[in-house]
């Protein structure tokens, strides 16, 4: 408790306690007239998160790169929807031009946007570029989020107390950003080191966009998220072998949150009252592994406000997306 309140001061992070302290799906309210959309929607937690959300009558508008395999989890989710019926849009992180059509095909769908979940992302895989040239692990999990918010705002900014939620990891804690080097150009490159800097460049974002939001007068929140540990097949890349994922499944199903509850810091952040700008919301059980939800710490890099400035500079350099709707 003593190293958590640390961080906290360090990184002037509140950890007020939320209103509901042993959240789960069936705190949820009604959302009934809602429309949200989430990346990667179709499997892990985001299909556990669009599920929970569809049950409590969202419309929910499922963004993925894989519609045959989204439409094998679009029974799934159906079956749970008690209102609208989810809908499926395409959507390829790894490319600019795709992020620009989805968010086309979104409008064509609705005409505000309640809340936005950055949810899809790849975890530690080897080194490659996306279509635009970034490196892969930079490019979907961050470049890619950073754009399609961008391209959506109009959406967002026409709902009222409109959310966007931008899934991080705890793994952050561990990263460096190099603002001049998010390709690995010169520096090594290591799988889990470029993941890691991804996820600290979510919450960066994250912190950055509350941030115009409170500037701008609006009453939109960005808020982050993590997991915790939960058990998908996000870890399957890390892992070379067959026989060796298999033993890392049972390890992390014996050791690691559902993928179920994994989803909760998400569902909170998208539909409970008081989660609020700039939260960081997560398990704080085991060093943040499991437990329920709560205010989070996070690291003093990630609480950098010029680090944050800085990077968001370079991703409307490189992406081309420059957020004027917020002014």
């Amino acid at each position: 408790m003593v190293a958590n309140q640390t961080q906290a001061s360090r990184s002037g992070d509140s950890l007020e306690p939320l209103a509901v302290a042993e959240f789960t799906p069936a705190d949820l309210p009604d959302l009934n007239g809602r429309t949200i959309v989430i990346t990667g929607g179709d499997g892990g937690l985001g299909k556990e998160t669009s599920s929970a959300l569809a049950h409590a009558g969202a419309s929910v508008i499922i963004a993925c790169r894989n519609l045959d395999r989204a439409r094998a989890a679009l029974d799934d989710i159906s079956a749970a929807a008690t209102a609208a019926k989810p809908v499926l849009v395409h959507l390829d992180l790894a490319d600019l031009e795709s992020i620009r059509a989805c968010s086309d095909e979104i409008a064509e769908h609705t005409s505000s946007v309640d809340v936005l979940i950055n949810n899809a992302g790849v975890m530690a895989v080897p080194y490659r570029t996306t279509k635009d040239g970034f490196e892969s692990q930079i490019g979907i999990n961050h470049l890619g989020p950073f754009a399609l918010t961008g391209h959506l705002l109009p959406l967002l900014l026409a709902s009222s107390g409109s959310r966007v939620v931008t899934l991080s990891s705890l793994m952050h804690q561990q990263a460096k950003l190099d603002v001049d080097d998010l390709d690995y150009q010169r520096r090594r490159y290591f799988r889990i080191n470029a993941y890691a800097q991804s996820k600290l460049a979510n919450l960066l974002f994250s912190r950055a966009l509350a941030s115009r939001f409170d500037r701008a007068g609006s009453n939109a929140r960005s808020i982050a998220v993590h997991p915790g540990a939960a058990a998908t097949d996000l870890f399957d890349p890390i892992v070379p072998t067959l026989g060796l994922r298999r033993m890392m499944r049972q390890i992390v199903a014996l050791t690691a949150k559902s993928a179920e509850e994994g989803a909760y810091s998400t569902l909170y952040a998208a539909a409970m009252p008081d989660a609020r700008n700039d939260d960081y919301l997560g398990p704080a059980e085991f060093g943040g592994v499991r437990g329920p939800v709560r205010r989070c710490p996070r690291s003093a890099q990630a609480a950098d406000t010029v680090l944050a400035e800085a990077l968001w500079e370079r991703s409307v350099e490189l992406t081309g997306v420059d957020y004027t709707a917020i002014s």
